[in-house]
């Protein structure tokens, strides 16, 4: 298996030995730390700081 670089759950900090494409739970290292960054989202502690243009909603034309 071959890493770009090596990476970090973005939650707890804990070195990945997958690659995410690998991972069922994205760029975090297990589903408890996906569940936390989604709590995160819903308590409102993330937050986007400009205004969300129409573009923005489109789905990318790839």
């Amino acid at each position: 298996m071959a890493f770009e670089r090596k990476r970090r759950c973005p939650i707890c900090n804990t070195e990945l030995h997958f690659s995410i494409k690998d991972s069922p739970y994205g760029p975090f290292c297990s589903e408890r730390c996906k569940k936390i960054d989604l709590l995160n989202w819903i308590e409102e502690k993330y937050r986007i700081e400009r205004e969300i243009k129409e573009e923005d909603l489109e789905e990318s034309k790839s």
